[in-house]
């Protein structure tokens, strides 16, 4: 068997950044000799190849334009390599992901995105392993076939879904979570891959999607919201959708000047759609009257959705140029495992 291949797509973010031990001064890694700097890389027996941003990236300022820049390269790639490790900056690392999910339409290769807490070189540091064991995932096959082909994210020896991910703690190595959907694989001795909850090879030619819209916003709703702020919000020009982050399953307050101020976007073509602030579970909309005119009023449910997927989904389809309706049935159709069916 030949062997294995991997681009290192490098974007920026805290792996990326090698501290000197004896100044701690802070540089981006030389990726071209990263071998070098992480001995290790030696013993995996994967050909690697690397590509970078031009000026790294604080993933703060990621934009979905760079979501299809990444896209690009892996596209540019895709025929020449087993499969991608996406190094990226841990704060919108989820954003990223789930983008990039509906963006590689008929991805059959593993495209792991992974970060780190702490740089490289640090005593300390998260980021050897986490950079290890993602190219060791994404060089995976068994039988000719990837052990993984979707966009999953890799952090402190698991490995989740990309588009059901969330980032749940800003300091602790275990950063990242999948509330509604298993772990696709747990890293110990060895790494031990649940298949059942690996997304099946797709087939098909892969395309790689350019056109996101981003007009679209998101807004929390929170104990005492001002009707009269939830009306300036919507009135945005040129918004096309919002994501709603609600309370429990779905619910809202049930105020007359609050669903008026709903119903008025909705008027006007806005796409209202239903996600719960909670970290797991799943929106059920209508089940109580707290959420009843949600439904009345034409608001998409999210279902079991994470805020980031159901953002960038939006963005996805908006895109493509959908419609109203075949906007709303593709919004509620899983595209990439990034709901539950049903």
């Amino acid at each position: 068997m030949s062997q294995r291949s991997v681009l290192i797509i490098y974007t920026g973010g805290t792996i990326g950044m090698w501290a000197d031990p004896r100044t701690g001064a802070l540089r981006p890694m030389d990726l071209e000799h990263l071998e070098e700097q992480v001995p290790e890389l030696e013993r995996i027996g994967v050909k690697l190849g690397s590509v970078a941003f031009p000026e790294p990236i604080d993933s703060s300022d990621m934009r979905p334009a760079d979501w299809v820049r990444v896209a690009r390269i892996i596209g540019e790639h895709y025929d020449r390599y087993d499969g991608f490790v996406v190094l990226h900056g841990s704060d919108t690392m989820a954003y990223t992901a789930s983008a990039l999910s509906f963006l590689l339409e008929g991805l059959a290769k593993p495209v792991v995105l992974t970060g780190s807490q702490l740089p490289i070189g640090t005593i300390r540091t998260d980021a050897r392993e986490n950079l290890i064991t993602a190219i060791e995932i994404a060089a995976a096959w068994e039988n000719g076939r990837p052990v993984v082909p979707e966009v999953a994210v890799y952090f402190e020896y698991s490995l989740y879904r990309g588009n059901r991910t969330v980032k749940v703690h800003a300091e602790r190595f275990e950063a990242f979570r999948s509330p509604n959907h298993p772990r696709l694989a747990e890293a110990g001795v060895h790494i031990r891959y649940d298949r059942h909850a690996i997304l099946p090879l797709r087939p098909g030619p892969l395309k790689v999607h350019t056109a996101v819209d981003d007009h679209v916003g998101v807004l929390r709703l929170f104990p005492g919201i001002r009707p009269d702020w939830v009306r300036h919000a919507l009135a945005t020009p040129d918004l096309r959708a919002v994501v709603l982050t609600t309370f429990g399953s779905g619910n809202g307050p049930t105020e007359a000047a609050f669903l008026d101020t709903l119903r008025e976007a909705v008027g006007r073509g806005v796409l209202l759609v239903n996600t719960t602030q909670c970290i797991g579970g799943r929106v059920e909309q209508g089940r109580y009257l707290t959420s009843r005119a949600f439904v009345d009023m034409g608001i998409l449910s999210a279902h079991d959705m994470t805020v980031e997927a159901a953002v960038t989904k939006l963005m996805f389809l908006l895109g493509q140029g959908y419609g109203d309706g075949p906007l709303r049935e593709r919004f509620l159709q899983p595209l990439c495992g990034e709901m539950s069916a049903g």
